[in-house]
């Protein structure tokens, strides 16, 4: 006898849940693949450093009181040279919450922790409001951290070049299949060169790997999976100076797609400004 037609359906569509869930398995086996051929980014400590002191610079004016900050209107706290994220208890938002992996990657390679995180694993954020961030500003605690911060500048700058490795991955699950290989080399032209390594780990850790899509304006991203969709050469030589300039292109893109209650222009020179350190202007 004849399945009943609604059972039938059902079949169906549980055969193509599978036929996409194996779908999904196969395409991210071809990327773990194509990255077998991938080398380690592999920098010297003097530039690891050099790297760190730069987004450092970018992120917190080079200070020592912008390594612990809490900007207003958010609802977290921003840490390090990166300004690593870190929730309190109970909130959470779009973003990455980075700073309890930053604490675990420098713990493993040994460096002495602060009393404020020792022992905190993946502990939340101690202060609960922007308001009890800012009357902690000059207690022992909020300056051992801070100088903790200081201290561990090229850990910092290292666990950022380590993150940027892992986004690879994930930029060449989420472009389309055609472009993965120009993907991959435009990323390897870049990670070869120590200012290759700063323009990219500065950019994703500004703008984000671009491959949320909750991160779209009128579907269009502005992460560093965009910036190298659009460039196009193949020499060493220029790739920072092409990887500035599709950067610029990228930003302009974004505040032109940009909701117009945002007012995203009054962002833009700056950060404008600081895709010219890339290349030097």
């Amino acid at each position: 006898m004849d399945k009943p037609h609604s059972s039938r359906k059902q079949e169906e569509r549980q055969e193509l849940r599978q036929a996409r869930a194996f779908a999904t398995v196969f395409s991210f086996i071809g990327v773990v693949l194509q990255l077998q051929t991938v080398g380690a980014i592999t920098l010297s400590h003097t530039d690891a450093l050099k790297i760190g002191k730069r987004i450092w610079q970018n992120e917190c004016n080079g200070t020592i009181a912008g390594l612990t900050s809490w900007n207003e209107g958010e609802n977290f706290a921003s840490l390090g040279i990166g300004h690593f994220i870190w929730y309190p208890k109970g909130q959470r938002g779009p973003f990455d919450e980075s700073f309890p992996k930053l604490i675990n990657f420098i713990s493993r390679r040994g460096a002495k922790l602060p009393k404020l995180v020792l022992g905190r694993g993946e502990a939340p954020c101690p202060w609960n409001s922007r308001t009890e961030f800012l009357l902690a500003q000059h207690t022992a605690e909020m300056n051992q951290l801070r100088q903790f911060l200081s201290d561990t500048v090229d850990l910092q700058a290292e666990f950022l070049i380590a993150r940027l490795q892992s986004a690879l991955p994930k930029m060449l699950a989420e472009a389309a299949p055609p472009d993965r290989a120009k993907v991959q080399q435009q990323f390897e032209r870049l990670a070869i060169t120590p200012q290759g390594c700063y323009a990219l780990v500065d950019y994703v850790n500004f703008k984000g790997e671009g491959v949320l899509h909750t991160e779209r304006y009128r579907g269009q991203g502005w992460g560093l999976l965009q910036v190298l969709e659009g460039m196009h050469g193949a020499s060493g030589d220029d790739a920072v100076d092409e990887f500035a300039r599709s950067a610029k292109a990228v930003l302009i893109r974004r505040v032109q797609n940009a909701p117009t209650e945002r007012n995203e222009s009054r962002w833009l020179s700056g950060w404008i400004r600081r895709v010219n350190s890339y290349s030097g202007g």
